[in-house]
């Protein structure tokens, strides 16, 4: 049986996953406006929010079945390192806000709930 922790730990990143991301289809402008400059490469923007919103259904696919879909658990928390890292990097040069520090920041503590989500799943043993 496969405990409850991995469960709500992919589930919950999901849905705050999915609330953050969602609405940012429709915030390019006011973005350019609270943290300028003004987006000038929308591809990238589009591309990292799609690409964020995806993961979080592959989130809600292993909240599903965590022993099912362990072997996804470790590529998860880069996931979470890929934003993370370079937003602490970013910060620390002064070119990102302490909002997007915070978010990046978030995503770090998730990387690290995913790994211990990872070790509390047991592993699928071939019959």
């Amino acid at each position: 049986m496969t405990p409850r922790f991995p469960r709500l730990v992919y589930r919950l990143a999901a849905i705050y996953g999915i609330v953050v991301l969602a609405p940012q289809y429709l915030m390019e402008e006011r973005i350019g406006v609270m943290y300028p400059p003004a987006i000038t490469h929308p591809e990238h923007f589009y591309g990292f929010v799609g690409v964020a919103l995806a993961w979080q259904f592959a989130f809600l696919l292993i909240a599903h079945d965590p022993r099912r879909y362990r072997p996804l658990m470790p590529i998860t928390v880069l996931e979470k390192l890929a934003f993370g890292i370079p937003s602490v990097v970013l910060f620390l040069q002064g070119r990102i806000a302490a909002s997007v520090l915070g978010a990046g920041l978030f995503d770090l503590f998730l990387g690290a709930l995913f790994i211990m989500a990872y070790r509390r799943t047991p592993e699928v043993k071939d019959g």
